[in-house]
């Protein structure tokens, strides 16, 4: 089946890895053709390197792949996409995130990820928002009916832009949802049989609401394991890597789809100066992505010469969604899967205009989000902290008024613990500086 899918960033090889060679494992896309696109030519021609020895394990040498370089080609790459799937990082790893770290950590701001809100996410996502304009309008002009897939952090200040932008049907994508409930059992050395459960929220907090073994309830057994766990760790003065999701868990109610290192940075308890020894105790790894980035950089050092060397790569499925929902469109087959999609009613204590993580059916048709109903108070009052700075940052993004870019910050959860109001500005105004070649002027 001869569909057109595009990759935006496609210099993010591993990912490319993962879900191109997903997509291939049907036999009915052997015949599509893969468009890559990057401004980064190096990292471009790795990742055709990585598409043509999937093509030839997986496909028969049968795809089509072509590359495009840089903005003047950006529309030629996206002319009659099927699919598009955005995985961009404006920036990079160096000069843009090591500034959404350094300048803040001038400031007394420590983080861990930084790239979904706090700080870090919001400059992340001011200063994606200009390329999602540009590529609203360019789908808009050469593939209106195309479903755009967004992996782009942050997810709900990235997918919000767009979906205020252009009117093709997009959504987006994690992939924590998905290993939530299985992780949480291995954590606490627990089984089930018949495994089912029940997630909503919003991208990277969303909510355990419900996890079963067939009919019996988990959770009560859940609680007590978790706060056992935790307590023997802080006891030895051995912290385990998720002692704060299994804390908020404690006084919350409810286990979140991300990771303990995320979810130190979404709220205002756990990274403050004052309370070093919540660091420690609770094992918080601050400034953890940058360490990432390194090993991620030097890990493909070493793949790429085993590709070249050998022009084949082996791929047995990720857990990434994007190629069931490709299938699902291309074959009518309904699948569901959880996304990030607008709320409109879907959620009924959220608001509106929130981007929320639901489960969706995705068919020939496109995405359908289903009804979810009330979140427990609790978890959607702390929804709402994050709720908050998304929606500034994107009005910010599409309006460029800096009062939102400080208002964002001035209500970010960890921010606002940790700096006074002042510092809070003065700290916007040198990360706006520092990203300037990214951002356009905004109006004071």
């Amino acid at each position: 089946m001869n569909k057109k899918i595009t990759f935006l960033g496609a210099g993010s090889t591993i990912f490319l890895k993962n879900v191109l060679g997903d997509i291939l494992l049907s036999p009915n896309m052997h015949n599509c053709t893969v468009a890559l696109y990057d401004i980064d030519k190096t990292r471009l021609q790795d990742s055709y390197l990585i598409a043509q020895a999937l093509s030839s394990t997986l496909a028969g040498n049968k795809v089509t792949i072509l590359r495009y370089n840089g903005p003047k080609e950006r529309k030629e790459a996206l002319k009659g996409a099927d699919f598009i799937i955005n995985t961009v990082q404006i920036g990079g790893y160096n000069p843009s995130t090591i500034a959404d770290f350094e300048i803040p950590k001038k400031y007394g701001l420590r983080q861990t990820i930084g790239d979904t809100i706090g700080i870090g996410g919001i400059f992340r996502g001011l200063r994606t928002a200009p390329f999602l304009l540009e590529i609203g309008r360019e789908i808009d002009e050469v593939c209106p009916t195309a479903l755009l897939l967004n992996y782009t952090n942050p997810m709900a200040i990235v997918t919000g832009i767009l979906q205020r932008v252009s009117t093709v049907q997009s959504i987006g994508l994690c992939h924590s949802v998905q290993v939530c409930a299985p992780h949480l059992l291995e954590e606490l050395g627990m089984e089930a049989s018949d495994l089912n459960w029940e997630i909503a929220g919003i991208n990277h907090m969303a909510w355990l609401l419900k996890v079963r073994d067939g009919e019996t309830d988990l959770y009560p057994e859940i609680r007590q394991r978790a706060d056992k766990k935790n307590q023997e760790s802080i006891r030895t003065s051995t912290p385990h890597d998720d002692m704060v999701r299994l804390e908020m868990m404690k006084h919350f109610g409810y286990y979140t789809t991300e990771s303990s290192e995320h979810n130190a940075e979404y709220t205002p308890y756990w990274i403050h100066p004052s309370r070093p020894e919540l660091i420690s105790s609770y094992g918080i790894p601050l400034d953890e992505y940058p360490r990432r980035c390194e090993t991620q950089i030097r890990d493909w050092a070493e793949q790429r010469e085993k590709i070249l060397t050998h022009k084949t790569l082996e791929h047995t499925g990720s857990k990434e969604y994007a190629g069931s929902i490709i299938q699902a469109r291309v074959t009518g087959k309904h699948v569901v899967i959880h996304g990030n999609i607008r709320n409109d009613g879907f959620i009924t204590n959220l608001p509106q205009e929130a981007i929320v993580e639901i489960p969706c059916l995705i068919d020939q048709y496109g995405i359908h989000g289903i009804h979810v109903g009330s979140l427990p108070l609790q978890c959607a009052a702390l929804n709402r902290t994050n709720i908050n700075t998304q929606l500034l940052t994107i009005e910010a993004a599409i309006t460029n008024r800096m009062e939102y870019v400080y208002q964002a910050a001035l209500l970010d959860p960890h921010t606002s613990a940790v700096l006074p109001i002042d510092s809070i500005i003065r700290l916007c105004d040198e990360l706006m500086e520092a990203h300037a070649q990214w951002l356009p002027e905004y109006t004071r």
